[in-house]
């Protein structure tokens, strides 16, 4: 049993060790500016998603306080 949660152990960490590396797409998408866009999409759907839960959460509350 000890073996094997060493084992998990050690495959888990050489795992986390090779995703240590540069990805080269993010680089690429960076040098031709793209990144910016991703980063502007990626905001807008949370902005989007944060305001849906608070629209949400007033109706919610709204209906809860009729009953």
């Amino acid at each position: 049993m000890k073996k094997l949660i060493l084992i998990v152990f050690v495959s888990f960490f050489s795992t986390l060790a090779n995703a240590q590396d540069k990805p080269e797409m993010a680089d690429l998408m960076r040098k031709d500016g793209k990144i910016y866009d991703v980063v502007a999409v990626c905001l807008t759907i949370l902005i989007g998603l944060f305001l849906y839960v608070f629209v949400l959460d007033r109706k919610i509350s709204k209906i809860e306080k009729n009953k």
